[in-house]
């Protein structure tokens, strides 16, 4: 378990972040008898969900109509 005062954990933040993620116990007190603590949180990705776009994409009418810039090469 690691406690240090706050002035000392802004000279060693990446290492007490380093202990916390190796899953020591690191506290930080400041002067005012308040203590918190360096807990490690797991992200993970968020599930695909079949459907979340359903009615954001709108397809015109004339998508597959040929455009008149490219008529020399429909030919």
């Amino acid at each position: 378990m690691y406690e240090v005062k706050l002035e000392e954990a802004r000279a060693q933040l990446p290492s007490l972040i380093e202990a916390a993620v190796r899953g020591e116990v690191v506290l930080i007190a400041t002067d005012d008898d308040q203590t918190v603590q360096l807990i490690p949180v797991k992200r993970t990705k968020p599930r695909r969900r079949f459907g979340s776009a359903k009615g954001l994409i709108h397809m015109a009418d004339d998508f597959d109509t040929p455009l008149e810039d490219f008529r020399e090469y429909t030919q």
